[in-house]
């Protein structure tokens, strides 16, 4: 049967996430902090919207590149949130999640021998789509002496005469980095010198703390190079309605379009009529995550500092990717170690590329109190790791120093 199918797609490796997760379904009183997806419910003003369209009938079809009043209302926000102005004729494609924007994005630029620049690590879809898009993955490693921030000199000294492409994920999955206009100034320089496209997946751009969210399109001359792809999932706690966008110049439009056409038709009718309401009124409710997520990253990262775990103190997304090389395990033993001694579900940075090994993921997109129980375990599984006493709560392992507690 093998011989029937793809050798592309044969030769592609299962997600590293969904098979770990496999395993810790069947796992009795798991508490995971693995999943990439907000605990709000989608808010209520939003889901009336969606049903108020299901009650008057309209399901059907929509344009292909969605609801005008939805493409519109995505013009308006964007404009609204980065200063960047957008045409809702013919510079906006409503996707099926970021997901199908980054599909069509890469089916729509790449051509057989184009190397395609992304960074690691990442969201796991972006090696595999180019694969089966016929381009040549090339990661470029992110460090966490750097805030894993991309730099020009990284993106410079991995081009070649075949990069087309540069692929951006800021706010980052998995290590809730940001960029800062400084940083993505240099690396706009690289790109216009080399005449590269840069596909900006943005799709956290409203979890940032402390700092705004900055887009390379709006860097000079670069909104007509970069292909910007947003959602609502994380945004708007909107991950089931599975909805996304696109904005780009209308020429690459014109194409991924035709893509979209063939491969989707349209996204869910229902959805956009929910999206558009999201647009319109849906900002507060973003502000509202975002504050309780700064709440839970604070404690989490207390936490995981007060148990000498090394951690980047990220600053977008939800998030963390602690160091767990001292224990001499890989991250997947030691995420499956962990899930066997306490059931406690995180994501090996190896799922991420090989870029992430030696690192762990946890999501903070839970409750204080799941937290609190996920770490009076992942706790007792680090005394034990290192042959620890058991009175060393609420001090600095290596020195007994009392830590203040962090006011929630």
């Amino acid at each position: 049967m093998k011989e029937l199918l793809s050798r592309k797609v044969l030769q592609l490796k299962p997600s590293g996430i969904r098979k770990f997760f496999n395993v810790a379904d069947e796992i009795p009183d798991c508490i995971s902090l693995g999943v990439g997806e907000p605990d709000f419910a989608t808010p209520y003003h939003i889901l009336q919207a969606g049903m108020r369209a299901m009650q008057s009938g309209k399901t059907f079809y929509t344009a292909n590149s969605g609801l005008y009043d939805l493409r519109k209302e995505i013009c308006n926000y964007t404009e609204r949130r980065i200063g960047l102005t957008y045409n809702p004729d013919n510079e906006v494609l409503v996707t099926v999640g970021g997901s199908e924007a980054i599909d069509i994005a890469l089916r729509t630029i790449i051509n057989p021998g184009d190397e395609i620049l992304y960074i690691e690590p990442s969201f796991v879809s972006y090696m595999p789509c180019i694969v089966m898009a016929g381009g040549i993955p090339v990661p470029i490693e992110l460090k966490a002496e750097n805030r894993f921030r991309l730099t020009g000199k990284q993106l410079e000294d991995a081009i070649t005469r075949h990069s087309k492409v540069l692929i951006l994920s800021y706010p980052n999955n998995p290590t809730g980095a940001i960029m800062e206009k400084d940083n993505l100034a240099e690396i706009a320089e690289v790109a216009r010198s080399h005449n590269m496209l840069v596909i900006s997946d943005e799709i956290y751009s409203e979890l940032t703390y402390g700092k705004e969210h900055i887009s390379i399109a709006g860097l000079m001359q670069m909104k007509d190079r970069t292909i910007l792809i947003n959602g609502f999932s994380k945004n708007f706690a909107m991950t089931g309605w599975r909805l996304g966008y696109v904005l780009a110049q209308k020429e690459i439009m014109e194409q991924m379009t035709k893509v979209h056409q063939y491969v989707i038709m349209c996204a869910p009718t229902v959805s956009q009529y929910a999206a558009i309401e999201a647009m319109k009124n849906g900002e507060q409710d973003a502000v509202y995550m975002r504050e309780s997520y700064n709440q839970r990253r604070r404690y989490l990262y207390h936490e995981l500092n007060r148990l000498g775990l090394p951690c980047f103190e990220p600053e977008g997304a939800f998030y963390m990717f602690p160091d767990i090389r001292e224990f001499g395990m890989t991250s997947e033993e030691f995420a499956m170690d962990l899930l066997e001694q306490e059931r406690v579900a995180v994501v090996p940075g190896s799922a991420f590329g090989e870029s992430g090994e030696g690192f762990v993921r946890i999501s903070y997109a839970y409750s204080i109190d799941e937290l609190k129980k996920a770490l009076g375990r992942i706790e007792r599984y680090i005394r034990k790791k290192r042959g620890w006493g058991n009175d060393f709560r609420g001090k600095d392992p290596s020195g007994g120093k009392e830590i203040p507690d962090v006011r929630l």
